[in-house]
C-alpha cells in the first residue's frame, strides 16, 4: 500500500447490487460481513477480471490503495444456509480427515450474511506502481473480465456500471460524483463516510460550496481501528492475510449532490463523467438511462 495522492490516476468503481458481502473474520460456520467493500474483497475482484488463479501471485495488485465513499450502507441480511443434506453418504461434505458425513451430522448449518441493497463509489490508485500501464491493464480487465466479477461472493454480481473510468485527480472525484441515494426532503447537507488503508486528512482539498467536515469529527489522518483484509495469498491451501489500519472519515455534503436511484442517478452520473472527465479509456456513455432494462 502507498500513500494516494490528490495527482494521482486513479480507477473509479461504482460496487453496487442487490446483495453483497466482504468477509472481515468469519469462517467454519458464521461468514460475516464488513459494512464496506474490503481490500481482499476488491484485489479479489481485479484478480478474478485479469483471470488469475487463486494460487497465482498478486503482489502488483496488493500495491494498490482502496478509499470506499458510502452511498448507502444498505441493511444486513443474514441467511441461514444448509449443505449436505439428504445426499448419499458418497455425497455429503468431506471432513478435514478425508471422511464422509453420515447420520446427523450430514447437514451442515452455516449463517451468512450479506449487504442488501448497499451502493459504494471506490477509487483504487498506485503511488508508485512498479508498471506505470497496470492501471490501464486493470480498466481494460474490468471492461472485459476473464472471469465474471462479483462483489465479495460469487452469488453476488455486480449491477452496472462497475467501472466508471480511469481519471487523474481521483479523490477529488470520489467526493464530488454524484452520490447513489435520496435525500431526505427539506434537507440541505447529508453526512457521508469514507473509509480507506491510508490517511484521509487531504480528502475534500478542494471543496466546492457546503463541503465541510462534520463538526467534531476526526479528520481522518490517524487510524479509526484495524482490519484484517490485506491478502498475501489466494492460494486455497496457504490463503494468508495480515492487519492494516482503517482510517475513516465524514464529510457533509450538499443535499443536492444525491440524485436518486436507477434512471436518475444514472444520467447525474453520466453528465457529471462527460463533463470532468476526459480519459479516452473511459466508455463514452456509460450510464445511458436507455441502456436500463425496464
Amino acid at each position: 500500500m502507498s500513500p494516494a495522492t490528490l495527482d494521482t490516476r486513479g480507477l473509479l468503481l461504482h460496487l453496487a447490487a442487490p446483495l453483497q458481502s466482504w468477509g472481515e473474520t468469519g469462517q467454519f460456520n458464521e461468514r460475516d460481513t464488513a459494512p464496506f467493500p474490503t481490500r481482499s474483497g476488491v484485489i479479489g475482484l481485479l484478480a478474478a477480471a485479469l483471470g488469475r488463479k487463486r494460487g497465482d501471485d498478486i503482489g502488483d495488485l496488493a500495491r494498490l490503495s482502496l478509499t470506499v465513499r458510502t452511498d448507502r450502507p444498505g441493511t444486513i441480511l443474514r441467511d441461514l444456509h444448509t449443505v449436505g443434506g439428504g445426499l448419499p453418504a458418497a455425497r455429503t461434505v468431506t471432513t478435514a480427515e478425508g471422511k464422509k458425513r453420515t447420520g446427523a451430522t450430514a447437514t451442515l448449518l452455516s449463517h451468512r450474511y450479506y449487504l442488501a441493497d448497499a451502493a459504494f463509489t471506490a477509487v483504487v490508485t498506485i503511488a508508485d506502481p512498479a508498471d506505470p500501464e497496470d492501471l490501464d491493464r486493470w480498466a481494460e480487465a474490468l471492461r472485459n473480465p476473464h472471469w465474471p466479477p462479483y462483489l465479495g461472493r460469487r452469488s453476488c454480481p455486480p449491477e452496472g456500471p462497475l467501472l466508471l473510468g480511469l481519471v487523474d485527480d481521483p479523490l477529488h472525484h470520489l467526493v464530488h460524483l454524484p452520490i447513489a441515494r435520496r435525500a431526505r426532503a427539506g434537507t440541505r447537507t447529508v453526512d457521508v463516510l469514507f473509509h480507506s488503508d491510508q490517511p484521509l486528512d487531504r480528502l475534500g482539498d478542494h471543496p466546492q460550496p457546503g463541503d465541510r467536515p462534520r463538526a467534531g469529527e476526526d479528520d481522518g489522518s490517524t487510524p479509526a481501528g484495524e482490519v484484517t483484509d490485506d491478502p498475501l495469498t489466494f492460494h486455497p491451501r496457504r490463503r494468508a492475510y495480515r492487519a492494516r489500519p482503517r482510517y475513516q472519515r465524514t464529510l457533509t455534503l450538499p443535499a443536492d449532490r444525491c440524485r436518486g436511484l436507477a434512471a436518475g442517478y444514472l444520467t447525474a452520473l453520466g453528465d457529471y463523467l462527460d463533463r470532468h472527465t476526459t480519459h479516452p479509456g473511459r466508455p463514452s456513455h456509460p450510464t445511458r438511462p436507455e441502456s436500463v432494462p425496464a
